[in-house]
């Protein structure tokens, strides 16, 4: 193919001007614009003069966002072409415009709809007298808009409030003024806006003069902290003026206040401001909206909670009336500071907390800047509760701003140097990225986008200009993780000062203000508290080392527990006996998470501090939720087999070792109990399977020494059957061993002689399990037995079956229900089950008769057998829809139909309801009624031994026990009176249920 010259060259010359157009687009690319053809020709639309300012295109490179920045500056030229020579002329106008531009698109937006406010005049109005005139008001003496109609007055306070807002960016983005000017001039601006929306309120509100309205700045607008969007928290105060009567002022005042809100939050062509929130006045939303002085007051003295004096910190007049406003805050202040001394400040502030963090959505908790961890309202609600707490006697602290109040505090000593320096550069950062997020458009948003444009957006508006995605994401991390750890240590750490003196450059808090803050956290005995601090830190051992970093932390994990006076006691106790074991402190230092639970075990149950202290041991299984998991009965039986072997004949140290193994397993599941690994069916089925294998243990230990006391071969085999709870599987931390007895003669043996060789064995058993030592004791209850306590401790198996032959009552065929082989032979364990399987599963059933009996040993029981002066309501065992009552219900269904449904067969009570409904002779929704009460009153059961330590059927009526149980059952703190309202009304309707099921055919 022949190629003509002329070709070539014309070739040439397109490919050389595609490459100077890729030069100059990729040029553009390299300096920072995403899309370098796009800027080239935004660039070339601006004119010759624009491509060709090295200025304006450095300013544009400079931008957090140069292609953002660029589009809004060529819609701008294209609105009004002097922008270009205003610029020129004006280089840091410019210099400050580009830089919002590139972080705000609206903004930008507001620039191009109103370029006029970029020529501001030298001898420039404040913004309260701008945004006054601008809605027709006098900025001397605001007076309703005259002469203005009231949507154009809103529309120029929104274009007008604008404008300064983009001035004001321009300056923060910038550099020019700090991150604490920015939020303060955002603060006043906010005043500013308010004011105005007063003066047109004034114009739509007749007889407006003859109220005096104080406008109140709440939160961050009223500590002067405000951010660039932002709810604008307030609190109305009014007064009628000379002799206007109060409630017609009132009424007026409310449409004046209800016109300011419309004022400010409504949307028209120029948007609208910011959502003006009075849902801080008190009773909040069902409150009314404007309050006289003197009912504020009356509220606040009788009715307001610790978060509304929390709230209170901040209040300052922004508008209004600034002498009522003053009178108000300087009343108010009165109470503010003596709220830490009020009753419940400590589960208020845990109230407090717990609704900080449900406002946090789960997909956003790691990104959420304000309330996620390590977030904004880490340091704010730290900063606040100390100012609580110790601006009682340091009139210092009375401060709104939380930089001012965290200088104060360090100031006062009550927060370190370097820890205050922390978090206030923390804080400051974290609020510069919340700015930054919400200037993009002007949206109220504390989610860190995921978006990379976004990220890289926000990092170069922090003057990352190097890879400011991810120095960005490491600062903030950073940040977080700061913020969190000096969250804890901001509480704790000066205690430790306190109490043991030790050697710091910071300043120590004094023995008032130790107290203060340990009050504060919910020590009920500071003193005491200190003392263990100190005997836990004191001295200049490695122990004492390490317990000054664990403390800090600790201490905190206490205080969120039910009961932090007995958690910090408690591991003092262990602490003593285990502390100089070497993998004990070094487990708990490098293990948070086993030092938390530990914390927190502590701090809830005494049952487990009680196990502990006589096995600290175990305190290793808390390393994981594997070793808390029941171990299955095999393997203890075999360890149980080893401990007694290894005794031979000395029963007593045999058994020793037989109960360390028990105390060992009860704490495995009281932990795993409270840590919500295992179901209140679970633990009564470990907890009965432990109490096999003891008894096991005891029997064995108990025929060995007999039989070396005997010289020869023991004559019988022996059987313990498990009765009652224990025999149901359903045994609770309290429960004795209901049994009996049963043994067979071996052959050639003589019956005599076996009886009183089973005889000796049964007492040395229950002697075994009743000697005194360290953990819970296991009695042996053998009351079930034919005859009763009157009747023989132990029965061969032809004995027992006369008996039932002959003299077998309805109360005993129901308690055999609950019979199964628990220990000893179990060949003959089954044997005597096969007995009694007709006694207790009749094949025709139970006659009428005997139905009617049981219901009136029901009936006498409930008279009878309820202690004195105990509520019928709260007693879990005997109590109207309590244990008892569940189990008869499934006791009589098994008597009148075990003998025709197999499944029946069972010693368990939900087994037993489970299989009822399975065979059409319970309804499921009765069923689930029941098994409902039957798990409430077994788990509010075991809640009272856990945490008091010792048993008890009835609910306490002390406020302070119920708490307690209330929050191991995982009711929050102030939640004692819901647990006892769902306890009555589970157990009511439980109750329902059995007059219908139980006593009605």
């Amino acid at each position: 193919m022949r190629v003509d010259v002329a070709d070539i060259e014309a070739e040439e010359g397109a490919v050389n001007a595609a490459s100077r157009m890729q030069t100059t687009a990729g040029r553009l690319a390299r300096l920072g614009f995403a899309d370098g053809a796009r800027a080239e020709r935004l660039l070339d639309e601006l004119g010759p003069e624009a491509v060709g300012d090295l200025d304006l295109l450095a300013d544009l490179i400079a931008a957090a966002d140069p292609d953002l920045a660029l589009t809004s500056l060529n819609r701008l030229v294209e609105r009004d072409p002097s922008v270009l020579g205003t610029f020129r002329t004006d280089p840091g106008l410019r210099h400050r415009m580009i830089a919002v531009f590139g972080l705000s698109a609206a903004l930008g937006d507001h620039a191009v709809r109103h370029p006029e406010q970029l020529h501001l005049p030298e001898e420039r109005l404040s913004a309260r007298e701008e945004l006054l005139y601008a809605v027709g008001a006098d900025a001397e003496l605001p007076e309703p808009v005259a002469g203005l109609p009231v949507p154009a007055a809103m529309d120029a306070l929104r274009a007008v409030y604008r404008g300064h807002l983009l001035q004001l960016a321009g300056r923060d983005v910038t550099g020019e003024i700090t991150f604490a000017e920015t939020a303060a001039e955002l603060a006043e601006l906010a005043g500013s806006a308010l004011e105005a929306g007063l003066a047109i309120a004034r114009a739509e509100v007749p007889d407006s003069g003859d109220v005096r309205l104080a406008v109140i700045g709440m939160g961050k607008c009223g500590a002067r902290e405000l951010n660039y969007i932002s709810d604008v928290d307030v609190i109305f105060v009014a007064e009628p003026k000379d002799d206007v009567d109060e409630t017609r002022a009132l009424q007026i005042a409310t449409r004046l206040a209800q016109a300011l809100m419309r004022a400010c939050s409504s949307t028209t062509p120029e948007g609208s401001l910011w959502e003006v929130d009075a849902n801080l006045r008190p009773e909040g939303k069902l409150g009314p909206l404007i309050r006289t002085l003197d009912s504020h007051l009356a509220y606040y003295r009788r009715w307001a909670k610790t978060w509304e004096f929390q709230a209170l910190l901040k209040a300052r007049p922004v508008a209004g009336d600034l002498e009522l406003g003053g009178a108000y805050v300087e009343a108010v202040n009165a109470m503010v500071w003596q709220a830490a001394a009020r009753d419940n400040f400590v589960e208020d502030v845990q109230a407090m907390r717990r609704r900080v963090e449900a406002h946090v959505r789960v997909n956003e908790a790691e990104r959420q800047i304000k309330l996620g961890p390590g977030g904004l309202r880490d340091i704010e609600f730290a900063v606040q509760l100390l100012q609580l707490v110790h601006g009682r006697s340091d009139p210092l602290l009375h401060r709104r701003a939380t930089l001012s109040a965290l200088a104060a505090l360090s100031r006062g000593g009550y927060v370190g140097r370097d820890d205050a320096k922390a978090l206030a550069e923390a804080y400051t950062f974290l609020r510069q990225v919340e700015h930054l997020i919400q200037l993009h458009r002007l949206r109220r948003t504390h989610v860190v986008p995921s978006d990379v444009a976004d990220l890289r957006r926000i990092g170069r508006g922090l003057g990352m200009a190097t890879d400011p995605v991810g120095q960005f994401t490491t600062t903030w991390k950073r940040h977080a993780l700061e913020v969190r750890r000096l969250h804890e240590k901001l509480f704790y750490r000066p205690l430790l000062q306190a109490a043991a003196r030790l050697p710091s450059e910071e300043t120590r808090l004094s023995t008032t203000a130790a107290h203060a803050r340990l009050e504060a956290l919910g020590y009920a005995d500071p003193s005491g508290a200190l003392r263990h601090i100190s005997a836990l830190t004191s001295g200049v051992s490695r122990r004492a080392a390490i317990q000054r970093t664990l403390l800090p932390v600790m201490l905190g994990w206490f205080a969120d527990a039910p009961d932090p006076d007995a958690g910090l006691l408690g591991f003092r106790q262990i602490s003593d006996k285990l502390g100089a074991t070497p993998w004990y402190l070094r487990l708990l230092r490098d293990e948070t998470a086993v030092a938390e639970q530990l914390a927190r075990l502590l701090g809830t149950s005494r049952y487990i501090t009680g196990l502990l202290l006589h096995a600290p041991d175990a305190v290793a299984m808390l390393g994981s939720a594997s070793d808390l998991a029941v171990r299955p009965v095999e393997a203890l039986l075999a360890e149980t087999a080893t401990a007694v072997a290894r005794h031979g004949s000395d029963a007593e140290t045999a058994v020793a070792g037989v109960r360390a193994l028990r105390r060992r397993e009860l704490f495995r599941t009281a932990c795993a109990d409270l840590a919500g690994y295992i179901d209140i069916e679970a633990v009564g089925q470990s907890l009965s399977a432990l109490n096999d294998v003891t008894i096991q243990g005891a029997l064995d230990a108990a025929t060995n020494k007999i039989a070396v006391e005997r010289r020869g071969e023991f004559p019988t085999r022996i059987a313990v059957i498990a009765m009652g709870r224990l025999g149901g599987f359903e045994s609770s931390y309290s429960s004795d061993a209901d049994v009996m007895f049963v043994h067979s003669p071996l052959p050639g043996a003589e019956e005599k002689d076996a009886t009183d060789a089973a005889h000796a064995v049964a007492e040395e058993l229950r002697r075994l399990l009743s000697l005194p030592a360290p953990d819970p004791p296991l009695g042996i209850d053998a009351g079930l037995r034919p005859e009763g306590r009157q009747g023989p401790l132990v029965r061969t198996l032809s004995s027992y079956r006369a008996y039932y032959d002959r003299w077998s009552s309805h109360w005993e065929a129901q308690a055999l229900l609950r019979a199964r082989f628990c220990a000893g032979d179990l060949a003959l364990g089954l044997e005597f089950v096969d007995l009694i399987d007709p006694i207790r599963y009749p094949a025709d059933g139970i006659s009428a008769e005997a139905v009617l009996q049981i219901r009136k040993l029901k009936a006498r029981m409930e008279a009878e057998r309820l202690p004195r002066g105990a509520d019928p309501a709260l007693h879990t065992k005997l109590g109207r829809g309590g244990l008892s009552d569940v189990e008869w219900v499934a006791q009589l269904l098994q008597l009148r139909h075990a003998g025709r449904v197999p499944a029946l067969r069972t010693t368990t009570t939900l087994n037993t309801l489970r299989a009822a409904v399975e065979a059409d002779l319970l309804d499921p929704g009765d069923e689930t009624t029941l098994a409902d009460a039957w798990r409430f009153a077994s788990r509010v059961r075991d809640a009272i031994m856990l945490v008091r330590g010792r048993a008890a059927d009835s609910i306490p009526g002390l406020v302070k026990e119920r708490a307690l149980i209330s929050r191991t059952l995982g009711y929050p703190p102030d939640g004692s009176e819901d647990f006892i309202d769902d306890y009555r009304r589970a157990t009511r309707r439980a109750r329902l249920v059995v007059e219908r099921v139980f006593y009605e055919d």
